[in-house]
């Protein structure tokens, strides 16, 4: 992972600046190869640098920002007035070629608005897609996208096939992605008229492995590598799943504390719950990556812990090790040239 630069915004987020700037740190530590950015205001970051027994080196160094963009700020305005937020200086960095990655767990929209404005689109992305790898009872899976677009097309909808593909196979590690489509049945003929159109144009795709279409509850069978929807349906399983993973572990909870005998099967399957916690724990996974657009663009969740700081380097890194960024552009390039010659 040497020679890699990757900037943090260091004042997005719920727990930002202390769980960022410690994320960071022990990312640092872990590998000292790495030149890290934390991109913020230099006195607050030089303060929770001291709380982790840390300082500004040639591997860990501060890039001045004098403003934040928060959470409940409209994304598009505030990436226009805020000229010297954490969000923008980071997302110029990148575009400068001053770093090859910048994460953040602030304004996701905020996050793809600079993105599209500072650093750019790859060429031949139409929208830049989010994609979230979670958990299922096989491999993980890749959904996208997960909120970037709530209204796409068929051309938008097979480019994130592709665009997933690329990121699947890259960073975790499919030799030969296999790729859905969500719909409301596995039949060709089930789905609205964009689906079905964007269908034919899947299984026409020779860079895919596409299975076909999927449903709902194939999205935990681990079957499937990587999930193509629109942004809004995108978003919605998302949060759904947050939802309903919240809910479980408040039902089990419950049910242990009924009385003395389930508290004692509580205890014997300690380990096991254990275990399971950490496989369905999201920060893990390194944040969700914002492919399609000029470099690497992480955006982690705006709860994240050190933890989840600290595996979005990690996936960042690889990222970059990877040339998914370059891979993407080159794949789509080739895909509009074969639509303009009527190869498809």
């Amino acid at each position: 992972m040497s020679d890699i630069r990757i900037a943090i915004d260091a004042m997005g987020g719920d727990k930002a600046p202390g769980e960022i700037v410690k994320g960071v740190v022990e990312a640092s530590r872990a590998w000292p190869d790495l030149k890290l950015v934390l991109v913020g205001d230099q006195e607050v970051i030089k303060a929770e640098l001291a709380k982790n027994s840390a300082a500004p080196s040639d591997s860990l160094s501060i890039f001045h920002a004098s403003e934040a963009i928060a959470m409940c700020e409209p994304p598009a305005q505030a990436v226009r007035t805020k000229r010297d937020s954490s969000i923008n200086r980071g997302m110029e960095l990148l575009r400068d070629k001053k770093v090859d990655a910048f994460l953040s767990a602030g304004s996701t929209g905020a996050m793809v608005a600079a993105a599209i404005l500072i650093a750019r689109r790859s060429p031949a992305v139409k929208r830049p897609a989010i994609g979230t790898v979670f958990p299922t009872i096989g491999r993980p899976v890749l959904l996208l996208d997960a909120g970037a677009n709530t209204d796409c097309g068929p051309v938008e909808l097979e480019q994130f096939a592709i665009m997933g593909s690329i990121y699947s196979r890259a960073v975790l590690g499919q030799e030969n992605p296999e790729v859905g489509l969500l719909s409301i049945g596995g039949e060709d003929l089930k789905g609205n008229d964009i689906t079905k159109e964007t269908l034919t144009q899947l299984r026409e795709n020779k860079f895919l492995n596409f299975r076909g279409n999927v449903e709902g509850h194939d999205l935990f069978q681990g079957e499937t590598d990587v999930i193509v929807c629109d942004g809004f349906v995108g978003n919605v399983v998302l949060k759904t799943i947050e939802s309903e993973a919240r809910a479980v572990a408040h039902m089990l909870k419950n049910a242990f504390k009924q009385n003395i005998f389930t508290m004692l099967a509580a205890l014997l399957m300690r380990g096991a719950l254990k275990k399971l916690k950490k496989t369905m724990d999201p920060e893990t996974y390194g944040g969700a990556p914002l492919l399609g657009v000029n470099g690497t663009v992480i955006i982690t969740h705006g709860a994240s812990s050190h933890k989840a700081i600290y595996h979005a380097v990690r996936v960042a890194a690889e990222c970059v090790r990877k040339d998914v960024a370059a891979k993407i552009t080159g794949n789509l390039a080739a895909l509009k040239k074969r639509h303009t010659e009527g190869l498809f």
